[in-house]
């Protein structure tokens, strides 16, 4: 039986290609702001930077279809941190939380290794709307040479995407109303809160080259902040590797997908 979230038009499929190309199509066709679909399995998954989806198999394949408001208009940037705070608030109980971290600007790591992230899709500027997909490793997690991935059932005996699905859209829900009201600081604080300690060694790649230093926090547009021997940079995009990068590189895709 599906608990359906109050104030979401929620639809479930047994499969789909992808629930975010579901949402863009919907989206076109003049569908309101509140849209959720979920899916129990994709065919064309798809995640960041153009990636294609390994999908393990009972996994969350979750999209979300908003029509932002003007003060969501002025903060496009801003949804990534919104959404990863509301996944992790949804994937997280008392038994894994403090296993739990968020990897900028929107992955989330159980136990260092990456259990899901986030797809933003930002149609237009100002945003006429935009499709979030949330995809985690539920039950397994895919077998990739070379990568070490985690799922929530390692923790979690209980890991029903009918379940987490709609924690997810309450906390969304409730974060989307704080970011309204009191703007990106407070959203701001709410994911460094779950991220890594400030001072914690990271390495950013831009696919070429390596920055290594230490993570000093996020600036007013959530650009991440590295200390590199003092001097303080900031980075736009780029995927990040955490701890000693000679000896252990984290994972950075197929985790996850929409």
């Amino acid at each position: 039986m599906i608990s359906e979230p109050s104030s979401w038009r929620f639809e479930c499929y047994d499969e789909l290609p992808s629930t975010s190309d579901a949402c863009i199509e919907r989206a076109g066709k003049g569908e309101a702001d509140g849209l959720a679909i979920l899916a129990l399995s994709q065919t064309r998954a798809r995640g960041s930077r153009g990636r294609i989806w390994a999908d393990p198999g009972d996994s969350l394949a979750l999209s979300v279809l908003l029509r932002p408001d003007d003060t969501e208009r002025a903060g496009n940037t801003f949804w990534a941190f919104i959404a990863a705070v509301a996944f992790y608030d949804g994937l997280a109980n008392e038994s894994i939380s403090h296993r739990l971290r968020i990897k900028w600007p929107n992955d989330v790591l159980l136990d260092g290794r990456k259990l899901g992230g986030l797809l933003v899709e930002v149609d237009g500027t100002p945003a006429e709307h935009v499709v979030i997909g949330f995809g985690a490793n539920l039950v397994c997690s895919p077998r990739i040479s070379g990568r070490h991935l985690a799922c929530l059932a390692e923790h979690v005996p209980i890991c029903d995407p009918h379940i987490i699905a709609p924690r997810i859209l309450e906390r969304l829900t409730h974060w989307r109303r704080i970011f309204q009201r009191d703007g990106f600081d407070v959203i701001k604080r709410a994911w460094l809160a779950r991220s890594l300690p400030i001072g914690s060694p990271l390495v950013v790649s831009d696919g070429k080259t390596y920055s290594h230093g230490l993570f000093m926090g996020l600036g007013e547009g959530g650009e991440l902040l590295l200390d590199r021997e003092g001097k303080r940079e900031r980075f736009v995009t780029g995927e990040i590797f955490y701890g000693d990068f000679s000896l252990r590189k984290m994972e950075a895709d197929c985790a996850s997908g929409h």
